[in-house]
């Protein structure tokens, strides 16, 4: 069995390594339904109970593939979370009115009665008080109604989450490239979390695919000085004979005041590999050498949505 953490408030045990559903939706490369859907079935077979998705990614074909992978598997044998707010690169929506629609539609497109966790998407952005007064009291109206059984929410910029989470009454958040081989900053975070006891959700540890020898994808938002030394760092790993997703895996899933991290891949060897690696002894000195490379960008991030939140 694949370690659990208890998370913040909700008491649900989740798997310190939980698989993300993003690249069931081809937002990386373009997947075969079914290989999407063994590669769901490989995780869970590997403990990683925790699936998150969004209507979001692909366009709903990532919920879509994904209700096909789970319809077959025990409901309870699996916590899963989706989101609302967010449906196209630029098109967002916090009303009451569209998440009670959206949700109704994830419902049937991932073949379930409920959800475990559902999240207000990249709320960076719209004003904060699109959020405090009315989106987020609709997700506590399905809380009480059964239809969630906890709210959160998302974004990338830390200051989202100081400003917006003393207003609400947050179950959970997501929180993603914040807790990294390149980016720690999350952990300025932790003290507001743990006094008001919300669940933490760490999301790409190789930060959207900074941390690779293959280089970050053209779309990334990083300057290209911190894309140039997260190379650097990923092939003085290859040139070690190892992977930096590894040691960043390893990184992330060692703290334990982070209960769990979302990794995605639409191949079923990669999440073995993921899971797999969790069994193995952490290389100090790797890690240690990695880390002196990536000092000169520590903790460097880039803008996300409205200028109030960076």
């Amino acid at each position: 069995m694949m370690k659990q953490r208890i998370l913040g408030r909700t008491g649900l045990n989740v798997p310190v390594l939980s698989f993300g559903a993003s690249s069931l939706g081809s937002v990386f490369r373009n997947i075969d339904p079914n290989e999407g859907i063994r590669t769901v079935h490989a995780a869970l077979d590997a403990g990683m109970n925790y699936i998150d998705v969004s209507p979001y990614y692909g366009l709903t074909k990532a919920e879509t593939v994904l209700g096909h992978a789970i319809r077959t598997v025990p409901r309870q044998s699996y916590t899963l979370s989706t989101k609302v707010g967010r449906y196209g690169e630029h098109e967002f929506d916090f009303s009451r009115k569209r998440i009670q629609e959206s949700v109704q539609q994830s419902l049937t497109r991932l073949h379930t009665d409920y959800i475990d966790m559902l999240f207000l998407h990249d709320i960076e952005f719209v004003p904060a008080d699109i959020i405090i007064e009315e989106a987020f009291p609709t997700l506590l109206d399905l809380k009480e109604q059964g239809v969630i059984r906890f709210a959160g929410i998302c974004g990338l910029p830390l200051t989202l989450f100081e400003n917006v989470l003393p207003q609400i009454e947050a179950d959970t958040i997501i929180s993603y490239c914040h807790y990294t081989l390149n980016d720690t900053s999350l952990l300025s975070l932790l003290p507001l979390l743990e006094k008001n006891n919300v669940g933490l959700v760490n999301a790409s540890p190789l930060a959207m695919g900074l941390l690779s020898t293959r280089g970050a994808p053209a779309w990334h938002p990083a300057t290209e000085r911190v894309k140039q030394v997260c190379l650097e760092a990923a092939q003085f790993c290859a040139e070690q004979g190892s992977n930096i997703a590894k040691l960043a895996v390893q990184y992330a899933t060692a703290n334990e005041q982070i209960p769990t991290t979302l990794v995605s891949s639409a191949s079923v060897e990669n999440i073995r590999n993921n899971a797999d690696w969790l069994d193995e002894e952490l290389d100090e000195e790797l890690l240690s050498a990695v880390l002196r490379i990536l000092a000169s960008i520590h903790n460097e991030t880039w803008p996300s949505g409205l200028s109030e939140y960076n």
